[in-house]
């Protein structure tokens, strides 16, 4: 049995592109979908949804992966989560294959970020539309041991996994933690493809010789959940290569350059998991 892997282009860095732009771009460069985190109205959004029906006529398995990304405020948990639902309400009216969320928060308490998790839930349950948890810093998920007793407590959670996040805040490429990376990898159903390092969640180019010991553990995670995928039945995995814009790409002192082109990045990280994939896994 084989899987089709579906690779992913991300808005994030492509801001100054208009909806039409953006589209047109990735499927040029034979993305099979999208992530977007949409502003709360406007334009940009209508003319997406908008470009986005036009492809779906030609191509009704393009993938549409809005974000869900609340940043920090002061909110108590119960206006939280009253925000947290009103925007998934919204997300999921634009009927997404599926939502990727950065959800909680690494300050909230086991019991209140199981209550943002529930909400979650709920609104998936009364809209038919997927919502998967992003691993992150600064999110319940920031921590791989930590991740454990949500997993435990809610089995069904299905995850976005961003594994550069977990060797930031461990400063290690979790040598000791492949017991537990395990149990994560059988709720992973979405890669965010990027490798990160002990001290940052973005190395400046995963294609120089630094970084191949990096490269290479990462690709060996993203062979794990794909294997385990392909196991537990799934057809299909959605892999985005998800490097980001300056500050987020490390940068020159004083000029702010970055150190490397990001777009170039992006397609190069798609080619060399096509590659790979193509070699050990399809």
């Amino acid at each position: 049995m084989t899987i089709d892997i579906k690779y992913i282009c991300p808005f994030w860095g492509r801001e100054h592109l208009s909806a039409d732009a953006f589209v047109d771009r990735v499927t040029t460069n034979d993305f099979q979908g999208i992530e977007v985190h949409l502003p709360e109205a406007g334009l940009f959004k209508d003319q997406l949804l908008s470009k986005l029906e036009d492809i779906y006529e030609k191509n009704p398995a393009f993938i549409f992966i809005p974000q869900y990304i609340m940043f920090p405020g002061n909110e108590k948990i119960d206006d939280y989560l009253k925000i947290v639902e009103a925007k998934l309400f919204e997300l999921a009216a634009c009927k997404p294959t599926f939502i990727n969320s950065h959800t909680g928060t690494d300050y909230f308490s086991f019991d209140d970020n199981c209550r943002v998790i529930e909400t979650c839930m709920n609104v998936s349950s009364k809209t038919g539309v997927r919502i998967l948890h992003e691993t992150h810093r600064g999110r319940f998920s920031f921590h791989a041991a930590t991740l454990i007793p949500y997993l435990e407590k809610f089995p069904e959670l299905e995850l976005t996994g961003d594994l550069s996040h977990f060797c930031t805040v461990s400063e290690s490429l979790l040598q000791q933690q492949e017991s537990i990376l395990k149990k994560i990898f059988q709720h992973v159903s979405y890669i965010h493809a990027r490798v990160g390092h002990e001290q940052g969640p973005q190395v400046n180019n995963p294609f120089a010789p630094e970084w191949e010991n990096h490269l290479r553990q990462f690709t060996r995670w993203w062979d794990e959940i794909i294997i385990l995928n392909r196991e537990n039945g799934k057809k299909e995995i959605a892999i985005c290569p998800e490097f980001g814009p300056a500050p987020y790409m490390p940068c020159l002192p004083f000029t702010k350059e970055p150190l490397a082109d990001q777009w170039e990045i992006i397609v190069s990280m798609k080619k060399y998991i096509m590659e790979h994939f193509k070699k050990t896994i399809a």
